[in-house]
């Protein structure tokens, strides 16, 4: 039989050592003690909370554990209105980068080229020469602020080849 020893350090360690908190599924209450959602993933980092309504990303710092059940110091309500005012506010200014001539990139930085052409079919992105109908859902703003479509470059390239072909 293997037989390990456990030091005051090593207790420490494990101690001290973040919990891993938020596991998929698991229930998130708030400051008033009603469920505010669950989990939906955890990197490490970020924590997805399904509130019902929206997908909140919130960092892994923002929850406590109190008796056993993972918390955050806000309510449902309180969150479904901050996260909604936030993404109305980028919705706004999304809409307004959507123009006609601005630069767009991909989401791995590289330029992809010009808006051509916004209309009821989507957007019209000229990429070397050949332009591209992209859907505007497809599009978001990067931590900068940049113009960007949802997808790497070679994801591009191969769907344009595809379509050539």
């Amino acid at each position: 039989m293997k037989r390990f020893a456990l030091t005051a350090a090593t207790i420490a360690a494990f101690a001290a050592a973040p919990a891993a908190a938020q596991d998929a599924g698991v229930a998130i209450v708030g400051n008033d003690d009603a469920e505010i959602g669950t989990v939906l993933s955890n990197d490490g980092t970020t924590v997805v909370v399904d509130t019902g309504t929206h997908q909140v990303p919130l960092g892994t710092e923002a929850f406590a554990e109190r008796e056993g059940v993972w918390t955050l110091n806000t309510t449902k309500t309180e969150l479904d209105a901050a996260f909604g005012q936030l993404v109305a506010e980028q919705q706004v200014a999304l809409e307004a980068a959507l123009v006609v001539g601005a630069e767009v990139k991909t989401a791995d930085a590289q330029a992809l080229g010009t808006i051509d052409e916004i209309n009821d079919n989507g957007i019209v992105v000229t990429h070397m020469d050949q332009p591209m109908n992209l859907q505007r859902d497809m599009f978001a703003l990067d931590q900068d602020g940049a113009l960007i479509v949802l997808a790497e470059m070679a994801a591009i390239m191969e769907a344009l080849a595809a379509t050539a072909g």
